[in-house]
């Protein structure tokens, strides 16, 4: 698979991620993962940051951390809109900020590792 191919395959999925997470931090009694919802924010920003990198693996792990971060800001005062008829909660905010520098770094190591075996099977 091309680096291209990746980029394309990853940058569909963080779309698809991105929506999922949004309509489900806004749905009434949305869902539970984990033993408290700050889990749930850590997974899905892990998964959003790492989408991001390998889709936009030219952009700045900055520019990616930053959008995201206030995407996961949106989500809060989504959520403090008298419609939505959740809790914002800025300790939400920080535990997407955690899952973003956590999904940043395994998306910089897929990435290397992605780009090493690539180079390996082009020297064979």
């Amino acid at each position: 698979m091309s680096i291209a191919t990746l980029r394309k395959l990853m940058r569909l999925a963080f779309w698809a991620a991105l929506l999922f997470a949004y309509v489900c931090a806004v749905i009434p009694g949305g869902p539970e993962i984990g033993h408290s919802d700050k889990d749930g924010h850590v997974l899905a920003f892990v998964t959003l940051a790492f989408l991001a990198r390998l889709g936009w693996s030219r952009r700045g792990a900055i520019w990616i951390a930053a959008a995201l971060v206030l995407f996961g800001i949106f989500i809060e005062l989504s959520q403090a809109t008298p419609i939505v008829h959740r809790d914002a909660d800025i300790w939400d905010v920080v535990a997407d900020t955690i899952g973003v520098a956590i999904g940043l770094v395994l998306g910089t190591v897929g990435l290397f590792l992605f780009r090493r075996s690539r180079a390996a099977s082009l020297d064979a």
